[in-house]
């Protein structure tokens, strides 16, 4: 349906998500305090939104903002322009700031371009990986099976994106890196309403697997085979929330 908006797949989705452990782990980022509150107020908005604590549609109140995330107006509002600049957000004039919609239209055209970019990616990625990265990147993988055993949601979309990013770094073309990079902020919001779908959660660690069996090999056409074959497994489980 053209134009359709997934505001009820993501409340539904929500209300069956699965939950988040309440475990501490070590996070791949680094430490808040070492951050500045400029990077702490982007760093906390956009796991808010990424993880759909804040849904589509919703406006958001600065002093609302500056309570929940214990930071002042300015760095929030610095956070919320570059938010804005991704799509994350929308700044309208007159009425304030609104989590963006989620319409099913966008993430289609979203995993169009990233097909290409990500086969592209791996092709590069098979020929150029060492031993040490592709250690690297199957203990991402290991990490991510981790947050599947453990049920922690936050944990699983982290280490989904880390598992991608690092593919990516070794592929050691910057352009591709940062169109990459774009790609997973915009798709992140999908990803959360994908991932919280415990039968396309095997999926992917099937589909995390054959990635890394291709990158063992070296086999270029088998990797982005692997990696397409990845990224329409998540059209059609965002496809089944309509």
């Amino acid at each position: 349906m053209p134009g359709f908006v997934l505001r009820y797949s993501v409340s539904l989705l929500l209300g069956h998500a699965l939950p988040v452990s309440s475990r501490a782990r070590v996070s791949q980022k680094p430490p808040a305090a070492d951050l500045s509150q400029n990077e702490q107020a982007y760093a906390r908005l956009q796991e808010r939104l990424t993880t759909l604590k804040y849904k589509p549609g919703d406006y958001l109140n600065t002093a609302v903002l500056m309570n929940d995330l214990a930071l002042g107006r300015t760095p929030i509002n610095h956070a919320l322009h570059r938010l804005s600049n991704e799509g994350l957000v929308q700044i309208i004039p007159r009425k304030g700031v609104m989590v963006s919609p989620l319409s099913i239209d966008d993430a289609l055209d979203l995993i169009t371009v990233r097909s290409v970019n990500e086969a592209l990616c791996v092709r590069l990625t098979a020929a150029r990986i060492t031993l040490a990265e592709l250690n690297s990147i199957r203990g991402l993988a290991a990490q991510f099976d981790s947050a599947v055993a453990e049920r922690d949601m936050t944990r699983i979309m982290n280490c989904d994106r880390l598992f991608h990013e690092a593919i990516a770094e070794v592929s050691r073309n910057q352009v591709l890196i940062e169109i990459l990079k774009v790609l997973h902020a915009r798709s992140q919001r999908f990803w959360a309403i994908s991932l919280a779908m415990p039968d396309h959660l095997s999926e992917v660690q099937d589909e995390h697997r054959a990635i890394l069996k291709a990158l063992t090999d070296g086999d270029a056409a088998a990797a982005e085979a692997a990696v397409q074959e990845h990224v329409m497994s998540f059209q059609r489980a965002l496809l089944r929330t309509r």
